[in-house]
């Protein structure tokens, strides 16, 4: 199975660059995606028949949201983590399958001048006890745009970024205690090294230069960690700021 995860920067946008040919090419079981800004209702729906979709969209039109398409249907779909401060974005959506849970996550930025690191604090904690609670049933899978560089090799210049919003130490910590709950960080159960990005920043070339930053990540409960074959990042693929990643599992 073959499951992958985008944040897509507008779901709307991407429709009118390279998502449908992107979808072709892939051919994920399941596509999770962040940032959609729309709704079903928003879009021209020319995807194949063979994948249904689910939505979670924000109450304030244009922001954020989330999304599944999915070859196999689950055997339910949740909205938001249940506590009202935190669903009102459209940031979670989680369905059930029948040996473990999927979470397509897209987690608050903590803002440039960290006016929303406080927030971000508590969303972190609150969405921990929220997949903890998950993996007392069964399994977990989860995916998205973390908004954290966990460690100095997942950005190009660390340095320079110790306190900016992605990196700071109240975020990473956010990202360890993840970690230290039992849940792998897929890519890094393959690749140890460095250079390996999912967002470059829109302006002074950081793209084609490689300056980038590891905040896009696919996670599983250390139960999953057999059938894990392989975890991915698609560089190549444009059309948003961000690039898709992935993983196969049997």
């Amino acid at each position: 199975m073959k499951l992958v995860s985008w944040n897509v920067n507008g779901l709307r946008a991407v429709l009118r660059k390279n998502f449908l040919e992107y979808l072709d090419s892939e051919k994920p079981d399941i596509l999770c995606l962040q940032e959609i800004r729309a709704g079903p209702d928003d879009v021209e729906q020319l995807w194949p028949a063979t994948y249904t979709t689910y939505w979670n969209t924000a109450r304030k039109k244009g922001y954020a949201g989330t999304a599944i398409f999915t070859k196999n249907r689950p055997l339910t779909v949740t909205t938001g983590l249940g506590i009202a401060k935190h669903d009102q974005e459209g940031r979670v959506l989680t369905a059930e399958f029948g040996d473990f849970f999927l979470v397509n996550v897209y987690v608050p930025n903590s803002q440039r001048e960290l006016t929303r690191l406080a927030y971000r604090q508590r969303w972190d904690g609150d969405f921990r006890r929220y997949l903890r609670k998950l993996e007392r049933r069964k399994p977990v899978v989860f995916c998205g745009d973390l908004n954290v560089a966990h460690t100095e090799i997942d950005l190009a210049n660390p340095k320079a970024n110790v306190n900016n919003h992605g990196f700071t130490p109240q975020e990473r910590a956010g990202f360890s205690a993840l970690v230290k709950a039992g849940f792998l960080d897929t890519f890094r159960e393959f690749e140890k090294g460095g250079g390996h990005y999912t967002w470059w920043a829109p302006f002074a070339d950081a793209r084609s230069r490689n300056i980038g930053w590891r905040i896009d990540y696919f996670l599983i409960s250390a139960a999953l960690r057999p059938r894990l074959r392989r975890a991915f990042i698609r560089t190549d693929v444009t059309g948003s700021d961000h690039c898709p990643v992935g993983m196969v599992i049997d």
